[in-house]
């Protein structure tokens, strides 16, 4: 296990009682470098939406224990948001829940795909469709090429809710 994914599991098990007593739903939790800081984000969510009263309470909660903790000796910022509307789908949870939802997919490399009825191929870096299944190796979308369009999971960077406005 990596660092990242150490300090990811030791947060996720000290929030776990604090999403209890809420009724909140944890979705995920990142340990990321950006802009030259490290970040310990906590993505949280509830029935009707999360607000940022409720991001406070959690924020306030996790703080006290981290600082008691003290388990992450680089300096970093203490984030918790709402996973927003875009929210990427990475745990079997998260792929369950949006079954029948649009999704936009982004591939590590572009890959060919068939486009209509002469057998011409276009090359892709990302593709929107209805997810219509997955299991731990794909998933499996409709697009506008193809009813079921399966993809290797492991030729995925993301997967996210589209946004439709």
């Amino acid at each position: 296990m990596s660092r990242r994914e150490e300090y990811e599991a030791r947060a996720e098990k000290i929030l776990e009682p604090i999403m209890e007593e809420n009724h909140f739903e944890l979705v995920d939790v990142e340990y990321v470098k950006e802009a030259g800081n490290w970040y310990l984000r906590a993505y949280v969510d509830k029935e009707g939406g999360i607000t940022l009263d409720d991001c406070e309470l959690v924020n306030r909660a996790w703080s006290d224990i981290m600082d008691e903790e003290d388990f992450i000796p680089e300096a970093y910022i203490l984030e918790v948001s709402s996973p927003g509307l875009g929210r990427q789908l990475k745990k079997e949870k998260d792929f369950a829940r949006s079954i029948g939802e649009d999704v936009d997919v982004k591939f590590y490399q572009a890959r060919k795909i068939p486009a209509g009825k002469n057998g011409k191929e276009i090359s892709i870096k990302e593709i929107t469709g209805t997810l219509k299944g997955y299991t731990k190796e794909t998933i499996t979308i409709e697009t506008e090429f193809a009813e079921d369009y399966e993809i290797q999971r492991s030729d995925i960077s993301t997967v996210k809710l589209t946004i439709d406005f």
